[in-house]
């Protein structure tokens, strides 16, 4: 049940949330490079890192829900046990890939 709360919450984030960093982020390399520079100032603030590192959580969550819940559309996936281990696993394989795609870009890209 949470994960599919959170399959809703996180398609929520992920339309207002995310379309409004990706029309800013679009506005601002429209404007020009003294505008483009103000956004990655910001982006790459603090709150910057938040809102995006909770973009990306986001975005894997909600695929790997999608995932699990395509997979229960097939008629699999059904039993209790597995049911629940697999709703574990989209929670925890969304924090792993979330940590692996910032641990690029904040540790291996600088």
């Amino acid at each position: 049940m949470v994960v599919s709360i959170l399959h809703r919450a996180t398609g929520v984030a992920l339309t207002i949330g995310g379309l409004a960093v990706l029309t800013w982020w679009l506005m601002a390399l429209a404007k020009g490079a003294e505008t483009y520079a103000d956004f990655t100032k910001v982006a790459g603030s603090p709150i910057g890192l938040v809102v995006l590192i909770g973009l990306t959580w986001s975005f894997f969550q909600h695929l790997l829900s999608g995932i699990r819940h395509l997979v229960m559309d097939t008629g699999a996936a059904f039993e209790l046990g597995v049911n629940k281990t697999f709703a574990v696993l989209t929670i925890i394989g969304s924090v792993l890939l979330t940590a692996v795609v910032w641990f690029y870009i904040l540790g291996v890209r600088t």
